[in-house]
């Protein structure tokens, strides 16, 4: 298989996501919430330069539509698989971002069989971007927990917080790509 830049960037991503959690999870390891989130950055800096660089170059393709969503899902995920291990999110939220990725990739899988590529929108972008830019944040609070014991909130609360914030953003842009996929599927069928 002949990949373009963006393509082979979108599966470094996810060739990247077990090593972040790897690193994340290793309890013994010595600063592994600061490594795991330069991990964590530099697999989400290519979430930005793959698209950046597939329109410039006009190589977007409908593998890269495909498979890019999926990536940022790996890795996604993964992080808020390892933060409900840590005791930093909640379960619920796990269930509702989890809940809306599987619905959206649904509906994906769906147009796709008839021959429709809906790329993903800005309100799932905000998300997928939110969510990103908190976990970098939990990641860095967990590595200098020193300073924030410090505050009257432990970083679980502030976790939790973040995560629910990424939770709502999940629902509202899983509402409107659901009701923005009716112009490709016809739900009374």
């Amino acid at each position: 298989m002949n990949l373009n830049l963006p393509n082979k960037l979108t599966l470094a991503r996810i060739i990247i996501t077990p090593v972040f959690l790897a690193v994340i999870m290793w309890e013994s390891l010595a600063h592994r919430f600061l490594i795991a989130d330069i991990i964590f950055v530099i697999a989400s800096i290519t979430d930005a330069v793959d698209g950046h660089l597939a329109r410039k170059n006009n190589e977007v393709t409908n593998f890269g539509k495909l498979l890019d969503p999926i990536a940022d899902k790996i890795l996604t995920t993964a992080a808020l698989l390892a933060f409900l291990q840590l005791g930093l999110c909640n379960v619920w939220i796990v269930m509702i971002v989890l809940t809306r990725e599987f619905a959206i990739s649904s509906i994906r899988m769906i147009c796709a069989a008839n021959g429709t590529v809906i790329p993903a929108n800005i309100f799932g972008k905000i998300k997928t971007a939110s969510q990103m830019v908190f976990t970098v944040i939990i990641m860095l609070l967990c590595e200098f927990e020193g300073i924030v014991a410090k505050t009257p909130f432990t970083v679980a609360q502030i976790s939790s917080c973040l995560l629910w914030i990424t939770a709502i953003l999940a629902v509202v842009s899983g509402i409107i790509y659901i009701n923005d996929s009716r112009k490709y599927i016809d739900y009374s069928k």
